[in-house]
C-alpha cells in the first residue's frame, strides 16, 4: 500500500512539473479537458489528456 502512494505522489509531482512543457503540445487543450473558474480559483480537469496519456503509456508498456 505503502508503495502505491509513493508512485502516485512521484506521478503527480512529474506532471504537475511537465504540465508547461505539455501544454505547448497541445495536452491540457484537447476536446475534454475542461477549465473553469471557482472559488477565486482557476480549475483544471483534463479528462481528453489523460486519456491519451494512459494510451501512450499503454503502448510503451506493451512494446517493453
Amino acid at each position: 500500500m505503502f508503495r502505491w502512494l509513493i508512485v502516485v505522489v512521484l506521478a503527480l509531482l512529474l506532471m504537475s512539473g511537465l504540465t508547461a512543457w505539455l501544454r505547448r503540445f497541445g495536452f491540457g487543450r484537447l476536446p475534454g479537458d475542461f477549465e473553469f473558474r471557482a472559488f477565486g480559483r482557476d480549475w483544471q480537469l483534463p479528462i481528453g489528456s489523460t486519456v491519451v496519456l494512459s494510451m501512450i503509456a499503454a503502448l510503451v508498456a506493451r512494446l517493453l
